[in-house]
């Protein structure tokens, strides 16, 4: 019996705290990104291999995640059984600890299965609180996890307007952060998804105050750097009455980040990456996809 396994996990995380989801060099230290506790927390169960674990989407400081995923292998001593699904998410999350990390599902899949080449698509959320002149005014619960906006009301239609544009496939140069340190990746991105909603406070009904709220959702196979809070920034400015819808699609025909007013990008705290999807054959274990394989 073979005792190494690879491993696909879905987790989430606060990111108030952590600098971005990937591991931060050695040389800055005293910080750490969500991957190095992850890490750490797989070094815990003593494989026999390295660890090394391949995040299939990036997520900067402040950004939170409902469901990001990552694979990696775990070999065991020969005396030892591969842990099951279960076992795993139980053992990692004891030793995740009272880091503002966990994980929600493990899959044990094929040897030659990547947690990013394999991604269908990838959802985030955007989330707003009207009438918020400063976060103290929000609920404890929610003061890192949305964009407080001192108006109180937002232009929606316009906004919705604008969402049709970005929808589809384009070239998303103009979105994409200015000090980009992956120049050279291709900027032409579609866009399945782009909705405007009602959203809710956590806990409002218990804050004895109305806060309203709105999210924005974004949904494409994968987006450049920073794409989705300057999308997100531009939106919010047009509802703001700051641009006008024109100058939105100026901004996006000009393809070129500089052409981006550099004061909208939207703040991390508010974005949440919720979803990754994969093809459900991919996430069967090595001998159930043999074996369907076999049967077609």
């Amino acid at each position: 019996m073979c005792n190494q396994r690879r491993y696909l996990i879905l987790f989430q995380y606060i990111g108030t705290k952590y600098s971005g989801v990937v591991k931060v060099p050695p040389q800055q230290l005293g910080k750490k990104g969500v991957q190095d506790h992850l890490e750490d927390a797989i070094r815990r169960l003593r494989p026999l291999n390295p660890v090394s674990l391949s995040i299939s989407s990036r997520t900067d400081q402040g950004v939170h995640a409902l469901s990001n995923s990552a694979h990696f292998d775990l070999q065991r001593k020969k005396d030892k059984l591969p842990f099951t699904e279960d076992i795993l998410v139980e053992a990692l999350n004891f030793h995740l600890k009272d880091e503002q990390i966990r994980i929600n599902r493990a899959y044990h899949v094929s040897a030659d299965f990547h947690a990013r080449f394999q991604a269908l698509s990838r959802t985030y959320v955007y989330r707003i609180a009207l009438g918020v002149s400063h976060p103290s005014q929000l609920p404890l619960i929610e003061r890192n996890m949305c964009w407080n906006l001192r108006s109180t009301e937002l232009n929606v239609g316009a906004m919705k307007e604008a969402a049709t544009v970005l929808g589809g496939t384009h070239d998303f140069s103009s979105f994409r952060a200015v000090n980009s340190d992956l120049p050279f990746k291709n900027p032409v991105k579609s866009l399945d998804v782009v909705g405007i909603q009602p959203g809710r406070a956590f806990l409002c009904e218990h804050f004895h105050r109305e806060i309203p709220m709105w999210e924005l959702t974004f949904q494409s196979k994968s987006f450049l750097y920073k794409q989705v809070r300057r999308m997100t920034g531009a939106l919010v400015a047009l509802g703001q009455g700051s641009i006008s819808l024109s100058h939105f699609k100026e901004i996006l025909e000009a393809r070129d980040s500089l052409a981006y007013p550099s004061n909208l990008v939207a703040p991390a705290r508010g974005l949440f990456l919720t979803q990754v999807d994969y093809n459900q054959s991919d996430l069967l274990p090595p001998q159930q996809t043999s074996t369907a394989a076999t049967n077609e």
